[in-house]
């Protein structure tokens, strides 16, 4: 295997983090919940005020893994990342691709003071939680997830 380049994702690489999105979302059976469209997600990423940043492990020119984050603030701990997603193509798995992306994101977050960073993960999900397992994660299974739709 070629060597995998992690770096900063740019607007040229949004239609391949789409299609990663989702094989993710295809992966967690929420497939039919992807209505984001593509001159969106390049616009909320890379336009005027843009509101999430992203790591991509890009193998021969193909983007085979992503890990797309955001600001989150904290009125206990202060500024913190949101890891929104961290995907690695099916067939690319198990090949550390994943703690690549987790260690860049990680250290962007040390390198920026940001106070911590946020995740979720499905409870379903064990090959995801053993991978966060590794690093000194808290689970906290006393908060409930609420959303509101617009």
């Amino acid at each position: 295997m070629n060597e995998v380049v992690i770096r900063k994702a740019l607007p040229e690489d949004c239609s391949s983090m789409l299609e990663l999105i989702r094989e993710l979302a295809e992966y967690e059976k929420a497939l039919h919940e992807v209505t984001l469209t593509l001159e969106q997600f390049v616009e909320d990423g890379f336009g005027a005020a843009p509101v999430w940043g992203a790591f991509v492990a890009e193998l021969n020119g193909e983007i085979v893994g992503i890990s797309l984050y955001y600001d989150r603030y904290s009125t206990w701990k202060g500024k913190r990342l949101y890891l929104e997603d961290l995907v690695v193509t099916e067939s690319m798995r198990g090949k550390q691709i994943g703690k690549k992306l987790f260690d860049a994101t990680l250290e962007y977050g040390k390198q920026n003071q940001y106070r911590g960073m946020v995740f979720q993960v499905l409870d379903w999900n064990e090959p995801a939680i053993n991978f966060y397992k590794k690093y000194d994660t808290k689970f906290d299974g006393e908060w409930l997830n609420v959303s509101v739709e617009f």
